[in-house]
């Protein structure tokens, strides 16, 4: 059954002006048609269920490019916070490695409905073999040995790279993701075999001991965390828990010549940024006063980075995607993914409109899903959110979701009751 949805203005995601008075015509899955209300054919409305968006705003479905469902593996909060995700407007994510044997089921379920959640687009995760003591490790290979999964695979210069990368496509995948302790003709030498399977490659923006230049020039899709690009100018880079003291002053002052060179090689490269810009400021709301100093003061100065590295990124033409990288905190009815968004503006000069362009276009980039999502245009996935009031005036209006369209279902937000509303009414 085709679902017009009638009166919109329409905000396409393409950079297009707003459209008043606009119907979006779904069938199936897929956007049909996107046209004036009063040039839409009458035998395509006769067959259509109609809803009526009158005095909404209509943008495309928003993307976090960064999350962990499973680490450690929890059904009932990986579900919870995926329902408040997609019920907040999010219609697709990107996970950066968990235990794929939990992933995968669920993002199976949220692809065919039986959860309601975002589409899931996750990597499977390649480090040096030091790393495999980091706790999280074990959280997400139990009842397996870290390092020895095809979910998380420690590479060494003997590793079989063909069969290592068949490995983590056999999780379905989407990715591989590079993580650490890694030097950078591994880095390479990954990337280049996982093209050659025609899987992509996310990496962290330094991986340790390779550096972000290596990392960018390697090839891989998109760098993760916009403080780690730093690390570009600090020496030696050994390993990813014995990182080399910055020199902060230097990234906040203005406009720094390494970096520039760097955004550069990105922008040449197509490589996107995935700065999670907001991370440490919510992690230093989190320590409170009462928290180390040392600790507090170091949550402070890569905040810092984090907003300048991100802003000169974004000024030098750097494809900038919108992801949170932060555990759920259930109690918020909304995503974190729109205290990103409002960092990025607030603290990172982007408009409101770019932002949001961030979180869908650019996110769509990210995943390697930009045929099917990200903007507002017939023949890709019916992914959308419907607002009473204009994000791209004011963020603001991304808390006045109405209505969140994925892949052709409909959800209500009047029908979302979140867990904090379930225990005061239990």
């Amino acid at each position: 059954m085709d679902v017009a949805y009638r009166g919109a203005t329409v905000h396409d995601g393409t950079g297009a002006p707003a459209r008043p008075g606009t119907t979006i015509l779904v069938s199936g899955e897929r956007i049909r048609l996107i046209a004036p209300d009063h040039e839409v054919p009458a035998d395509a409305l006769a067959d259509a269920v109609s809803v009526d968006l009158a005095g909404r705003h209509v943008i495309p479905g928003l993307i976090d490019a960064h999350q962990h469902i499973a680490t450690p593996p929890n059904r009932p909060l990986a579900e919870a916070a995926l329902r408040r995700d997609l019920y907040g407007g999010i219609t697709a994510t990107r996970d950066m490695a968990d235990d794929l044997r939990q992933v995968g089921d669920i993002t199976r379920a949220a692809l065919v409905g039986e959860l309601e959640a975002p589409d899931i687009h996750y990597a499977a995760l390649m480090a040096g073999p030091s790393f495999f003591d980091d706790p999280r490790t074990a959280e997400v290979s139990q009842g397996a040995t870290p390092g020895k999964t095809p979910w998380m695979q420690a590479i060494t210069d003997e590793t079989d790279l063909p069969l290592a990368v068949a490995m983590a496509r056999g999780t379905f995948a989407t990715a591989i993701k590079v993580y650490a302790d890694l030097p950078g003709h591994t880095v390479a030498a990954i990337t280049a075999e996982a093209r050659r399977q025609n899987i992509p490659v996310w990496a962290h923006a330094a991986v340790f001991p390779a550096s972000p230049a290596e990392v960018i020039d390697a090839g891989v899709a998109s760098v993760s965390h916009a403080h780690l690009l730093s690390y570009q100018s600090a020496a030696p880079l050994t390993t990813y828990k014995d990182k080399p003291k910055l020199d902060y002053a230097r990234y906040t002052d203005g406009d720094d010549e390494t970096m520039a060179a760097l955004f550069a090689r990105m922008r040449e490269n197509g490589t996107v940024l995935d700065a999670t810009a907001s991370l440490w400021a919510h992690i230093g709301q989190e320590l409170g006063e009462d928290a180390d100093a040392e600790i507090r003061e170091r949550a402070r100065a890569n905040d810092a980075i984090s907003a300048a590295l991100t802003a000169q990124a974004w000024r030098a033409g750097v494809v900038l995607c919108a992801g949170t990288d932060r555990d759920p905190a259930l109690e918020d009815p909304w995503p974190a993914l729109i205290d990103e968004l409002v960092y990025f503006v607030e603290r990172c000069g982007l408009t409101p409109a770019q932002a949001l362009e961030a979180s869908s276009r650019n996110g769509a980039v990210a995943i390697g899903a930009e045929a099917d999502m990200g903007t507002l245009e017939p023949g890709k996935l019916a992914n959308f959110v419907a607002l009473t009031e204009d994000p791209t005036a004011d963020l603001a209006a991304l808390r006045t979701v109405t209505d969140v369209v994925k892949r052709g279902r409909r959800y209500e937000r009047a029908g979302y009751v979140h867990p904090a509303q379930e225990a005061s009414h239990a």
